[in-house]
Order: structure tokens, then sequence, then C-alpha cells
């Protein structure tokens, strides 16, 4: 091994979802000062910008597809935005006795889904508040929240969160862990529970079902649609953007069903569906969106 190997595995990570970001973050969030937890996150935000071209690069494409431009300020304001929602997450649940609030659009949408008596599939995406995506439901519905999550790729990343989660009380199963990992998943809906999933990017493994998204060739993850089929639940997509500190506006979409026996149109015409409420909130709101990586089938 050269030196300069050597120099390279004693420098710490330094990607967005690194050990070394959340454990700083989470040391500020949990220990810091008020004031440190409301506006720190600007610094930290501004740091990841400049630590990290590659992603600096992929937000810029991002706002040019959707608004045509990229202005430095609006890539500035997603790192910004990321490092806000991410500290709120934590100090959630640090025991600092904070709250969330959430304001919520098309609430109509929601208890309809309710109604039909056999759980809601929630189509959410890398958006402002998703790392706090129970206790923003939480607050805004009382119902038991399953959070369906890819696990982190820094396995000390994925630590910290999880200790987050607990102290949260937030209830989360992961994909890709179990071939029968579906199964709590399904009797989750049974029972009239809430599954949240993430959309915009495809766990590594699973199947996807393409969509134009931003005047590209995306993928969804396909098993959501599939859990739709088979429990009959449907499918609403539920966004947020933040609008302050530890305030959050929630977009509910009116709900969608997928056949029990869906056919690849069908399944393909329901993913459609959520990739258009999913850009069109992107649109509107593109410094919300925190997709660092390139997605999975993108202009092929």
């Amino acid at each position: 091994m050269t030196l300069l190997d050597r120099l390279r595995r004693r420098l710490p990570d330094l990607k967005h979802d690194s050990e070394f970001w959340r454990s700083a973050i989470r040391a500020g969030a949990v220990y810091g000062p008020d004031p440190f937890v409301r506006y720190s996150p600007t610094l930290f935000g501004l740091a990841f910008a400049a630590a990290l071209p590659k992603a600096r690069k992929r937000v810029a494409k991002n706002l040019e597809q959707a608004q045509g431009t990229a202005s430095i300020i609006d890539v500035a304001r997603v790192f910004t935005g990321y490092a806000s929602s991410l500290t709120e997450a934590f100090a959630v649940g640090s025991g600092r006795n904070e709250r969330l609030e959430a304001k919520i659009i098309g609430d109509e949408s929601f208890l309809e889904a309710k109604r039909r008596g056999r759980g809601v599939i929630v189509a959410t995406a890398h958006t402002s508040g998703w790392y706090a995506a129970g206790p923003v439901l939480g607050s805004v519905y009382d119902d038991d929240v399953l959070v369906v999550m890819e696990r982190e790729r820094d396995a000390g990343a994925e630590g910290i969160q999880e200790r987050s989660r607990k102290a949260l009380g937030q209830n989360v199963i992961f994909v890709g862990d179990d071939p029968l990992a579906a199964m709590p998943i399904l009797a989750h809906l049974k029972r009239g529970g809430i599954v949240a999933l993430q959309m915009d990017r495809v766990p590594k493994g699973a199947r996807g079902r393409r969509v134009d998204f931003l005047g590209a060739i995306h993928e969804l993850p396909e098993g959501p649609f599939m859990l739709a089929a088979l429990s009959g639940a449907p499918i609403v997509v539920i966004l947020g953007r933040r609008l302050g500190f530890l305030r959050y506006e929630i977009e509910v979409s009116e709900p969608v069903t997928v056949p029990r026996k869906a056919t690849p149109e069908e399944l393909d015409r329901a993913a459609a569906h959520v990739a258009g409420k999913i850009e069109a909130f992107v649109k509107r709101h593109p410094t919300d969106w925190f997709h660092f990586s390139v997605p999975r089938g993108e202009g092929e």
C-alpha cells in the first residue's frame, strides 16, 4: 500500500450520508444550545456543498431539469435544506421536547383512502422531512406508521439513525434483508396500518418500472405497486416541504388503486401516476428534493 493510499484511509468519509456528517449533526442537535440547533444547519449544508462536487453537480442537474436553471443560491438551498431536515429529525428524538408541526394540504384524500379499510401505502420521496417521516405523519394522523427503508450505505451512519429512530419510537423495516420481508408489511396493511416507502430510488437488487420523469427515463421501485395489488391498499403520494424551523407542509394526492391481478400495463399506469405526482411537486418546490445520486435507468 502506497503512502497516498494510507493517507486516504485515514481521511473521514465526507459523502453526504457518511458517519462523519451524521455524527457531527447529531451531536449539535442533541447537545448544542437552541440557537445552534436552529441556525447551524446552514453552515453544515454549505460545508456539504463545498466538500461534495459530484453531489453538487447532480443537484445542479436536478434543478435544471425541474425549473430550467440552477443558480448557486438554489444549489446551496438544497444542501442547507437537507441539513435542516436531518438536524430537526435528530432534535425531535433527542429529548429536547421539540415537536414537529405539519400543515396538511389534501387531507380528505388520505381520509378517503383510510375509509376503504385496507390500509394505506404512502408513496413519498427524498424531500424535506423524510428523515422525520414517522414523526411528521404522526403529528398529523393518529395511525400506526411502518416506514420501509433501504439500509444506509455507511454502517456507522445507519447506527446513528437507528438510535434516533428508537428514541422516536419509529417502526422501521428494511428492504433487501429477507425475501419474506413483504409478509409483515402485508400484515400491517391488513390491520389497517400505514406503510410509507420512498419511490424516487430503486433499492439495490430490486426490480423497477420505467417512467418518464423530468424529461428523462427514470425507474420507480416495483415493490410498492405489487404490495398494492396483493393487499388492495390504495397508494397515496405524500410529499413534504420545509416552511421553517420544525415546520413542514405536507401535500397529499388522491388515492390510486392497483388491480388484484394487475397487468404490466396497469402497473405502468400506476407507476406513471406516482411519478407524475412527484414530478409536479419537484417542479413546484425544486429545492426541497434531496436527490444526490444518479437515478437508476436515467437516460437508458
